[in-house]
């Protein structure tokens, strides 16, 4: 048994204290958040971004900055750690962990208990990320929308991983089949023919459940941040309209084996946002597609409460950058009104005049890699 599996229904613990050691400029940071509301000043350079990417490993394993591990440890140290201590709203405490090493291996910790498996740790951590590239989930490839729909069901459907990850495994040996240009009808094969089809139309399934859970709900968003158009959400399966997975691999079947990979399943799934009838990069500005992957996150937000009864963590990167003070406001209040944790960097406090209306929030100033509360 998944040592998260004992936590995976308790109510999500707001981080309460957390150490950074070793992460790019931060060489021992420790600070202790608001459950509601953190803001983090400082100059370009100073290390509120890092801050900020530190704590994204919790939920992610990952960076959102760069793809090298390596990069984000400082000089001469073999690795770095993020920790963090929470507390539920019974005053239970869990202590979360994770260390990546240079030579890329890592280790999560939950409550002095040691693992290899990234989804124990980011299964207690559901957190997301707004940041000035943030237009890349609606301007860049489908993969970044796909990310998008599973982070939601990885949260919410206890199975999806399970059936994401066996998905995975058929479609590569398909695809290994097809590179060796062997025959997908030969009694040897046709089952992992059949059982591709299968898996991929029940991912397919639990996928457009979700999206048709989360429409209204972005409807709603989208209407209070983009109150002058007429945004639509929809869902690409990734194979034609009207036929099955299985009918539509036989179709290509030829195809396949000329490019040598599968072009029909839900690996090629999109999630298509159209603005007044038209692509949404079409039309909206920079600004405006900000506001629209804001009322995207915002929507996956409260279908995760509602869902799961849980909260979550958001992570607010640069937001003074290209949203102006109505919006930043608009898009703190709403997080807050779901008693999200929210953490927010600026350059300057300025930038984020409005907080003084809230009551439980906290200040800190980075500066030069220290982090001191105001």
């Amino acid at each position: 048994m998944p040592i998260a599996s004992f936590y995976i229904q308790r109510d999500i613990m707001k981080l309460d204290k957390v150490q950074i050691t070793q992460f790019r400029n931060l060489t021992s940071v420790s600070f202790s958040p608001s459950p509601s509301l953190t803001v983090i000043v400082g100059a370009n350079g100073s290390g509120k971004s890092s801050l900020i990417e530190a704590l994204y490993y919790l939920g992610f394993g990952r960076s959102f900055r760069t793809n090298k591990h390596s990069a984000v440890i400082q000089n001469e140290k073999d690795n770095f750690s993020v920790f963090a201590s929470c507390k539920d709203e019974l005053g239970e405490a869990l202590k979360l962990g994770f260390q990546r090493n240079r030579n890329d291996s890592f280790t999560c910790s939950i409550n002095g208990e040691h693992s290899n498996k990234l989804s124990d740790l980011v299964s207690l951590v559901p957190l997301q990320l707004f940041t000035p590239q943030s237009t890349d989930l609606i301007i860049g490839s489908p993969s970044e929308r796909r990310r998008f729909c599973d982070w939601g069901l990885f949260h919410v459907e206890h199975d999806f991983q399970t059936l994401a990850n066996q998905y995975t495994k058929f479609l590569k040996h398909r695809n290994a089949l097809l590179k060796q240009q062997a025959s997908l009808t030969a009694p040897q094969n046709t089952y992992w023919e059949e059982k591709f089809a299968e898996l991929g139309e029940s991912l397919t399934s639990i996928r457009v459940s979700y999206i048709d859970k989360l429409t209204p709900l972005f409807k709603v968003y989208a209407e209070e941040f983009l109150p002058n158009f007429n945004v639509e959400l929809s869902y690409y399966k990734g194979w034609e309209k009207d036929v099955s997975l299985s009918e539509s691999l036989v179709k290509k079947r030829e195809y396949d084996g000329k490019i040598g990979h599968t072009s029909s399943g839900p690996h090629k799934a999109d999630l298509r946002l159209k603005v007044n009838g038209v692509n949404a990069q079409e039309l909206l500005s920079r600004g405006q597609l900000r506001m629209a992957v804001a009322a995207l996150q915002m929507s996956q937000t409260k279908l995760f409460n509602s869902a799961t009864q849980r909260k979550s963590i958001f992570l607010l990167d640069d937001v003074g950058a290209e949203l102006d003070a109505d919006k930043r406001e608009q898009f703190i209040d709403g997080l807050l009104k779901m008693d999200t944790q929210v953490f927010v960097t600026a350059i300057e406090s300025s930038q984020l005049a409005f907080i003084q209306k809230y009551n439980e929030k906290k200040m800190f100033h980075v500066e030069h890699g220290s982090v001191k509360e105001e």
